[in-house]
């Protein structure tokens, strides 16, 4: 019998060692994240036994692995029960204690790249809608001759789709300034200093000259730095403001604390962070230069191969900012991203893999497995897949990596773009730039033929299934 999301959450609570040893609990696509204070209390077997999970991933959270929709429906029985307002991400970064299943090299590199992708996540619904609109609106102009711009209706529809990516370093700065426990409005005026406006009172121009930064002995360029300068901006003013408070009398505080980080936090962008930025801009487009020029196919060949181990050791949101970088209109690439079909197709190499268990083994509960996780596997979602059936028997992970190393290799050949973000497995034609949306499914089947191969053959090992699927359907 199958417990109700709220028995499930309860059994969660009681696993994790009670109400008291959750500090708090999010959700995203397919995980709930619960923060804990103390990993002793902490019933892992529990936990990955319970009815519905489908994989828990140990570190500075515990992640509970479930399906789409899922999730939600349980953390939000959690929050219920807990009295924790779910999403709401508490800003205590520091267990009691350490996991004692993870290094903490590793752990200090999650946490890192955790913070960078909490700044750019929440933009990413703003930036699959405006991609959408500015690839969409771009390709009737070019077949229509441009022959709806003068429109209102159609020229609103335009300026939605170039207002976020005109004022991103607004929004990326004021993300930023909150992860870092920042006032994120003063973030904002950080990031506004690599907008685009003429208004700008720092290129003024007087006698003819304009004004001159000391140090760099240059005039200023406000797209220098770009959305690196803005988060590194934001970041800084958290940490300005956060060491000014304390010593400021809170009579004074509202006024004078805000001052003194706009003042040399501002100065120290202008100087310092846009030269930063901009380097590391170009290091960004040098690389992908690289990866996709001179490596070509082996380029994507790597990127869709390791793209899977890297969802498993949650080191995949070092890609997030790059995503947001390689989707601006104003880019290098004109907003096609490159990359991200690349890394779309891994998830093909495991559905292929999952297929070829699900013909070969006899285990009925391994097939019951598979046929409730490859649905959302198909559709791009393949957390459940992996932590349920290809990681735990390891051969068909390795098998689908490899696969998928296939399906990116196509996708270099056949010159792939991406739009926007937000679908992805068999949707995402949806976001493909114009020309690249049969080529996407054409590379996509191939992660999924050459993920089906190589588990058929060298992937499936029925003692290793009947070392973990032993028990009956449920």
């Amino acid at each position: 019998m199958r417990l109700t999301n709220e028995q499930l959450a309860h059994e969660i609570i009681k696993n994790m060692g009670g109400v008291s040893n959750i500090i708090n609990n999010t959700t995203c696509m397919t995980r709930l994240h619960l923060r804990y204070r103390n990993s002793k209390k902490i019933n892992l077997v529990g936990l990955k036994n319970l009815d519905a999970v489908f994989g828990v991933v140990e570190g500075e959270t515990i992640q509970i692995v479930f399906g789409p929709g899922k999730v939600t429906n349980v953390g939000n029985e959690i929050s219920k029960i807990t009295a924790i307002p779910i999403q709401e991400e508490s800003r205590v970064i520091v267990n009691e204690e350490k996991s004692p299943t993870k290094s903490s090299k590793l752990k200090l590199v999650q946490i890192f790249f955790k913070h960078f992708a909490n700044i750019f996540l929440p933009i990413l619904p703003g930036i699959a809608g405006a991609g959408m609109i500015n690839g969409i609106t771009k390709a009737i102009n070019v077949y229509t001759d441009n022959a709806y711009i003068d429109i209102w209706w159609y020229a609103l529809i335009m300026t939605m789709g170039w207002a976020l990516f005109a004022y991103l370093p607004i929004f990326v700065g004021m993300n930023a300034a909150k992860e870092f426990k920042g006032t994120p409005i003063l973030g904002g005026i950080g990031g506004a200093l690599s907008v685009i406006s003429a208004e700008m009172p720092l290129l003024n121009i007087i006698d003819n000259s304009p004004i001159i930064i000391p140090l760099i002995n240059t005039s200023y360029d406000y797209a220098s730095g770009g959305i690196f300068a803005a988060v590194l901006t934001g970041i800084l003013f958290a940490y300005i403001e956060r060491s000014v408070r304390p010593l400021v009398p809170e009579t004074i505080d509202m006024f004078v604390t805000p001052l003194i980080t706009l003042i040399f936090g501002g100065i120290v962008s202008v100087v310092l962070f846009q030269y930063v930025g901009s380097t590391l801009t170009d290091i960004l487009y040098v690389t992908s230069d690289i990866l996709f020029n001179k490596l070509g196919v082996i380029g994507g060949f790597i990127l869709a191969t390791i793209q899977l181990p890297l969802v498993s050791m949650g080191l995949h949101r070092a890609f997030v900012p790059l995503h947001v970088i390689l989707s601006d209109p104003a880019g290098q690439t004109l907003g096609v991203n490159y990359l991200l079909p690349i890394l779309m197709v891994a998830g093909g190499g495991q559905v292929g893999a999952a297929i070829a268990l699900y013909v070969r083994t006899n285990n009925k509960k391994l097939k019951n497995a598979i046929m409730t996780t490859l649905p959302a596997g198909i559709l791009g979602v393949g957390e459940p897949l992996m932590y349920a059936i290809t990681l735990p028997l390891l051969r068909p992970f390795i098998m689908a990596c490899i696969g998928s190393g296939f399906g990116g290799i196509v996708i270099v050949l056949l010159n792939v773009g991406a739009i926007s973000q937000g679908v992805s497995g068999i949707m995402a034609p949806l976001i493909m730039a114009s020309g690249s949306r049969l080529t996407y499914l054409v590379g996509l089947l191939t992660a999924y033929f050459f993920g089906f191969l190589f588990t058929y053959i060298w992937g499936y090992k029925e003692e290793d299934i009947e070392g973990i699927f032993t028990e009956g359907v449920d």
